[in-house]
C-alpha cells in the first residue's frame, strides 16, 4: 500500500514519560509540517519549514500567541524519506512534564490527533518502509534487555528473516502460477511446470521451514530468558547462590532450615544471554502447612524450568550417585546441573576425587563466591549460541513460529501429493495454504484483526 489508512496527523511522545534532560516529541501526517511551522520561531531570523531540506535540524521557539513554550530543535523529515513514509517532525524540548504537555496540547488543540500505540510503525509497514516481521522486530528491539535478544531483534528488523520467507515465497508463487494454468488447460492434458524441478523446489522449502521451526526453541529463550530453578535440600545454599549470581541481598539467608518458603525470582545476563533464576523452598519431608505449600511450588518451578540447578550439601555427598540419578529419573527431559556447594568445607584432595569421579560436577563455594565462573561458563556453552554467533536466521516471535509450522504441514502435504502422483487440483490447494501462511509472517496476506492485535501492543510513540 501506498497511502496511510488516514490522511490525519499524529502526535506523541517518543521518549520516556516523567521529568529527563530532553524529551522527543513526534509528529507524522501530511500536514506535520505545515502544522509545527505556524508554531515555530527560529533562532536565526524567519525560517520556513516547509521549504527547508529534508534530514535537517533547526534552532528555535514554539510559540502560541507570543508566549514562548519552549526552546527547542526541530528535525525535519521529508515524504517519501522518513520512518513512516510521510512528512514527520520531531521536536526535541526540554524534559519538563509540564513543558510536554503544553507542546502536545497545543497541537492537539489545532488539530493534530493523539497516536495510537504502534501507529507510527503501522503507518511505516501500510506505506512499504518495511514488511510486518520487520514491524514486529522494532517492538522486539525495543523491549530487548541482553546481547542476545538485541541481535535477534535487529538481524530480524534489518530484514534478514523477511528476505528469507519472500524468497521461498516467490519462488513456491511462481510454481504455483503455472499449476493454476494447467488446471484452466486441464482438458488438453499439459504440464506448464516441470515436475522434477518443482519437487526438488518443495522439497528444499520443507528444509529450510524446519530449520527456522527448529530455531525458535533458541529465539524464544533468547528473547525471554532461560528460566532455571534452584533447587536442593532446606540450608544448602540456594538462597546464598542467588544473591551471589545477582550480587545482591535478594533472598534471606538464614542457618535455620525453611527459611524461603516461596519462589523467589530474578533475572540475570550472563555472557548476553538473559537466565530468569528461581530460587525455591528446600525439598525435605514436613509438617509445617505454609513450608508444603513452598516445596509443592518448587516441584512446579522444576516442571517450567528449561535448566535445573542442584545443589548439594558437601557434607552430605555419601550417596552423591544415588541422588543425582534419582533426580534424572524423575526429570528425564530436564537439563539437570549437579553442584557440590560449600567447597570451602573440603579439602583440596575430597575436591580432586569428587571430580575424577562425576566428571560433569560443578563444585563451589557460594559464601566464598568461589567456583563462580565454572557454572556461568558451563550455563553459556548450555545456552548453544551457535547459531547466534553465525548470523543465522533465528525465529523468536511465536506468531511466525505458529505461521512456519501450518506452512510447513501444508507444504508436507503437498509432498505427499506429488509421492502420490494424484492429481494436480488437489494438492494445489496446499500450495495455495502454504503460500497464504508465508505471507501472512511478511504482511502480504493481513486483516485489520491481525494488524489490531500486533500493534496494540508497541509503546505509544514508536
Amino acid at each position: 500500500m501506498n497511502n496511510s489508512i488516514t490522511n490525519d496527523t499524529i502526535i506523541a511522545l517518543a521518549t520516556s514519560s516523567g521529568v529527563g534532560a530532553i524529551a522527543v516529541i513526534r509528529l507524522s501526517g501530511e500536514n506535520a509540517i505545515d502544522i509545527v511551522n505556524s508554531f515555530f520561531q527560529s533562532k536565526f531570523g524567519k525560517k520556513d519549514l516547509t521549504k527547508v531540506k529534508s534530514h535537517t535540524i533547526h534552532l528555535g521557539n514554539i510559540v502560541e500567541n507570543q508566549r514562548i513554550i519552549d526552546e527547542v530543535l526541530v528535525s525535519v523529515f521529508k515524504n517519501p524519506n522518513s520512518y513512516t513514509g510521510e512528512n514527520v517532525i520531531e521536536i526535541n524540548c526540554h524534559g519538563s512534564v509540564y513543558i510536554q504537555q503544553e507542546i502536545l496540547q497545543l497541537f492537539i488543540k489545532n488539530g493534530v490527533r493523539n497516536a495510537n500505540p504502534g501507529e507510527f510503525t503501522l503507518r511505516a509497514f501500510l506505506n512499504g518502509k518495511m514488511d510486518l516481521s520487520q514491524a514486529e522486530a522494532v517492538a522486539d528491539l525495543i523491549s530487548s534487555n541482553s546481547a542476545a535478544s538485541h541481535q535477534v531483534a535487529l538481524q530480524q528488523m534489518r530484514g534478514g528473516f523477511s528476505n528469507e520467507i519472500q524468497n521461498l515465497r516467490t519462488q513456491l508463487l511462481n510454481f504455483a502460477s503455472l499449476i493454476e494454468l494447467e488446471l484452466d488447460f486441464a482438458e488438453e492434458d499439459v504440464e506448464f511446470a516441470d515436475r522434477t524441478e518443482f519437487n526438488n523446489l518443495v522439497n528444499k522449502i520443507s528444509d529450510v521451514l524446519k530449520r527456522l521451526i527448529d530455531s525458535f526453541a533458541l529465539g524464544n529463550v533468547l528473547k525471554n530468558g532461560i528460566p532455571v530453578a534452584i533447587v536442593g535440600e532446606p540450608n544448602v545454599g540456594k538462597s546464598t547462590l542467588l544473591n551471589t549470581l545477582l550480587n545482591e541481598e535478594k533472598a534471606i539467608v538464614s542457618h535455620i532450615e525453611g527459611t524461603t518458603r516461596d519462589a523467589i525470582e530474578d533475572e540475570i545476563s550472563i555472557d548476553g544471554v538473559t537466565y530468569r533464576f528461581i530460587d525455591t523452598a528446600g525439598i525435605r519431608a514436613t509438617e509445617d502447612f505454609v513450608e508444603n505449600i513452598g516445596i509443592q511450588k518448587t516441584f512446579e518451578n522444576i516442571e517450567k524450568a528449561q535448566l535445573v540447578l542442584h545443589l548439594i550439601d558437601s557434607g552430605k555427598i555419601a550417596n552423591l550417585q544415588q541422588t543425582i540419578q534419582e533426580l534424572q529419573e524423575k526429570y528425564p527431559s530436564k537439563k539437570i546441573l549437579t553442584i557440590v556447594n560449600k567447597a570451602d568445607l573440603l579439602s583440596s584432595e575430597e575436591i580432586s576425587a569428587l571430580k575424577s569421579q562425576f566428571l560433569n560436577l560443578i563444585i563451589l563455594s557460594a559464601k566464598e563466591k568461589t567456583g563462580i565462573h565454572e557454572l556461568t561458563t558451563t550455563l553459556t556453552n548450555l545456552a548453544n549460541k551457535g547459531a547466534l554467533s553465525n548470523n543465522e536466521t533465528i525465529v523468536s516471535n511465536s506468531r511466525h513460529f505458529e505461521a512456519l509450522n501450518n506452512a510447513y504441514t501444508s507444504i508436507k502435504e503437498v509432498q505427499k501429493g506429488i509421492e502420490a502422483q494424484v492429481s494436480t487440483d488437489l494438492f494445489a490447494i496446499d500450495i495455495r495454504q502454504a503460500l497464504f501462511y508465508l505471507g501472512e509472517i511478511t504482511g502480504e496476506v493481513t486483516t485489520e484483526d491481525l494488524l489490531g492485535n500486533i500493534f496494540a501492543n508497541f509503546c505509544i510513540g514508536k
